[in-house]
């Protein structure tokens, strides 16, 4: 069964700090202290995950099927993802890390150490 945007923004909205905000009316985004790490739209096939460029590069060699990079921002290291085609438990370390990538050193140590 395909991930659904309800799960991706369950996921996103379990880690500390996390907002959701609509941004261009009609794009969900995740954003830890205002900046985005995860983003996507109801009915689209895909969401768009902040990845680094060799995470990136990895996931596209993988799956190419399932991982793109995005659009206007995949030069950045950002990977489109296609929601049919990726398994619950492989998104949600792909959010963590995106999480990980963007929030502040502090909040991931506590986060780590289990606070």
């Amino acid at each position: 069964m395909a991930v659904t945007l309800a799960k991706v923004r369950a996921m996103c909205l379990a880690l500390p700090e996390v907002t959701e905000e609509l941004t261009w009316e009609v794009e969900a985004t995740w954003r830890i202290r205002g900046k985005i790490f995860v983003m996507g739209s109801e009915g689209s096939p895909t969401i768009s995950v902040k990845t680094s460029r060799e995470e990136q590069e990895e996931l596209l060699a993988t799956d190419p099927r399932t991982y793109t990079a995005a659009a206007y921002v995949g030069r950045f290291g950002w990977t489109s993802i296609r929601l049919a085609g990726v398994q619950a438990d492989e998104l949600r370390e792909l959010i963590i890390e995106a999480w990980r990538r963007t929030a502040p050193k502090k909040l991931v140590k506590a986060y780590d150490a289990g606070g």
